[in-house]
């Protein structure tokens, strides 16, 4: 055979800097968080040529989230370019229907804002043609949902009022809270005060704001204007009893200029996402006709008055960020689907359901311009954050219109993951994935951490996981799984967790690790360590009071002690759904599925994180666990995490986000790795 010298030579060339590129790679690490460019909430111009999202960054010096508007041409043709100015966070761009300007929030403040205790976001106008945007609104507590009205004079947004609003600070007789209802907390708002969401109208002239809705037991949330800007849409549940354990929101409509509410939805539970058909006489929704079902797609009249029916047969999904169009015979949501995420279609004439798009990813963030003939996206994979994707309405001719952290990409090496498909105890399938460590060698053994979701109705899968990477980048493999309780494969799959936590959710995940042992001998049985956040910290806590197989567990914001939990938490008595009884009624079993109880047993060292302000599993529940286990002779430390709740490790202070996952890496370098010198981060 005649070689070529020539191409060869070429070939060593470039193969040379290649291969230096890639041992100059590194894994990833909990800093690289400071880097990440994160994109959300793109919508396409009117015209169809260009779209505008919001980049979000991290000051690291701030300790901040810093978010600007951005505009990308649907064609990516050219580079994207910045909107909006620096030195304030603008988020939820919306075009005015004509498209000259381009409506945001954002907290500059106007000359009469400045008396504001805090600043709030207003909604502000960019007018395209250049200049600088200007603050419309001045609402005393900020403007927060908001949709320009077809014809474009006007906006209803959702904004927050109550008695208190006419008082000073100074006027107010006391500083306690006082309360009548058994819901006065939520996780992420933190302790409830007098102010309730209602429907206001804006002049988009004049920024002139009239108040439409009220009510003190009630909130107005997601609302919607007919197409003939008449008429708006909204959800609420005005029993009376949202604040008392209510879950029965509603559908109801209201003249734009105020006058009667008319009830659209003729459920007992929970209705939401009304969306108006492009002629205006009806208005399709997601409901529930029980308790924890999944919501099912409706169509009813406009004018109320009628039954709602079923707009498709056979969905076993929980759609989301709901569409009416492209068309008047067709919806579009998205969906958590065996660990992925996609957009979907429902045809109104075939009553079925189909995906638009697919892969390996998590797709999310959909915008659609059935005039253009176009639809956007958020994608993104195990190895990469999200990006822009722009595709024709059917998906066919998909085409990336950003490239986000590229610079840093090309520095590190990523992990890939593979499906390991297995059964579990009983013959149910289950979904695991398995990451291999970075510079992974064959006939080396590794660690593997096992890490459990959130939920129980979480899911694992494709998307973007930064803590996997940083493990993988430690030289650890990484199992996680879908146990049964999870998000994505059917409602008896979700609610196969009834009566069953500590159970065989258990039994799903450690038949996942025995098999990813089995078909991975390079994975080390002797250096295994677990972890978990919320119901995922629940099953670590589980899991180590009932097996010695783990040499290192870390527990993020999880439940010890149901008993205790029931009563404290924002949920109030929130866990009837998932063991078929309220506690005192049952006492035995929810204190037969704490992991308190079994902490006699355990013997695994154990790091406890939680976070000061988390009202979604309390505080005590991290300190019942750490004390007990000290009770115990475990080697077990406690990290508590001020100004934080229970989100964390997703949307907490930058510094303590990679904080927590420092801790995380500490703690099993130091008993997966046998590094008797590894220093906590806080270490001086």
């Amino acid at each position: 055979m005649r070689v070529d010298f020539r191409w060869l030579m070429a070939a060593v060339l470039i193969a040379v800097p290649a291969m230096a590129a890639d041992s100059a790679r590194r894994g990833v690490t909990a800093e690289d968080y400071f880097a990440f460019e994160s994109i959300s909430d793109a919508h396409i111009a009117p015209d169809g040529k260009q779209a505008a999202y919001v980049l979000t960054t991290v000051d690291r010096q701030k300790n901040r989230r810093d978010s600007s508007i951005w505009l990308v041409a649907i064609d990516g043709k050219s580079a994207p370019r910045r909107l909006t100015a620096e030195g304030v966070n603008s988020t939820s761009p919306r075009w005015s229907p004509d498209g000259s300007k381009l409506a945001f929030l954002s907290t500059r403040a106007s000359a009469t804002d400045q008396a504001a205790e805090v600043p709030r976001p207003q909604i502000c106008i960019l007018r395209m043609e250049g200049g600088e945007a200007q603050a419309l609104t001045h609402l005393k507590s900020g403007a927060g949902a908001f949709q320009w009205s077809p014809d474009g004079k006007r906006f209803v947004t959702v904004s927050r009022t109550g008695p208190s609003d006419n008082l000073a600070p100074s006027a107010r007789k006391s500083d306690v809270r006082h309360y009548s209802h058994i819901s006065y907390k939520f996780n992420d708002t933190g302790w409830f005060d007098d102010k309730r969401g209602h429907l206001w109208v804006v002049d988009a002239a004049t920024g002139a704001a009239t108040q439409i809705t009220s009510g003190d037991d009630w909130n107005d949330a997601d609302p919607q204007w007919s197409p003939d800007s008449t008429r708006i849409a909204f959800v609420s549940d005005r029993t009376g009893r949202e604040y008392d354990g209510g879950y029965n929101t509603d559908i109801w409509v209201i003249a734009a200029n105020r006058g009667p509410l008319v009830k659209i939805s003729d459920h007992d539970f929970e209705d939401a996402q009304p969306r108006w058909s492009p002629d205006g006489t009806q208005i399709a929704f997601v409901g529930q006709t029980e308790r924890r079902q999944f919501p099912k797609l409706y169509i009813v009249s406009a004018a109320g008055g009628a039954k709602s029916s079923l707009a498709v047969e056979g969905l076993d999904l929980i759609p989301t960020a709901l569409h009416w169009g492209p068309g008047a015979h067709e919806l579009r949501f998205e969906a958590l689907v065996k660990g992925e995420t996609h957009i979907f279609r429902a045809d109104l004439n075939t009553r079925r359901v189909s995906p638009v798009t697919s892969g390996e990813r998590a797709v999310r963030g959909f915008d659609i311009n059935q005039k253009a003939g176009v639809m956007t996206y958020a994608a993104n994979t195990f190895q990469r954050l999200d990006d822009l994707y722009a595709a024709a309405l059917d998906g066919s001719g998909e085409r990336q219109l950003t490239h986000l952290n590229a610079a840093l990409w090309a520095g590190l090496e990523l992990a890939s993951v593979e499906r390991v498909p297995y059964k579990s105890t009983d013959g149910w399938n289950i979904d695991g994935f398995l990451a291999k460590p970075i510079g992974w060698q064959p006939g080396k053994k590794y660690p593997m951490v096992l890490s459990i979701h959130g939920g129980p109705a979480g899911q694992y899968g494709v998307d973007w996981y930064h803590e996997f990477q940083v493990y993988a980048g430690k030289g650890w493999a990484v199992f996680f799984c879908n146990p049964r309780g999870s998000t994505g494969y059917g409602q008896e799959f979700e609610r196969g967790i009834v009566n069953n936590w500590g159970g065989m959710d258990f039994e799903d995940v450690m038949t996942g690790v025995d098999t990813a042992l089995k078909q991975n001998p390079w994975i080390d049985p002797d250096r295994m360590g677990v972890t978990g956040g919320s119901y995922g910290g629940y099953l670590t806590n589980w899991i180590v009071g009932h097996t010695t197989r783990f040499k290192a567990a870390v527990t993020l914001r999880g439940i010890s002690n149901f008993i205790s939990d029931d009563g404290t938490r924002d949920g109030a008595y929130g866990h009837e759904d998932d063991f078929k009884g309220f506690l005192f009624d049952d006492f035995d079993q929810y204190w037969d599925a704490s992991p308190l109880k079994y902490a006699r047993n355990v013997k695994t060292p154990i790091l406890v994180l939680h976070s000061d302000n988390d009202y979604r599993v309390p505080l005590e529940q991290g300190e019942q666990w750490f004390r007990a286990l000290k009770h115990y002779g475990v080697n077990a430390e406690l990290v508590i995490f001020p100004r934080e709740n229970h989100n964390l490790t997703r949307t907490g202070e930058p510094k303590h986000l990679v904080e927590s996952l420092n801790w995380q890496c500490y703690w099993f370098d130091r008993f997966l790795n046998g590094n008797a010198k590894a220093q906590p981060p806080d270490a001086f």
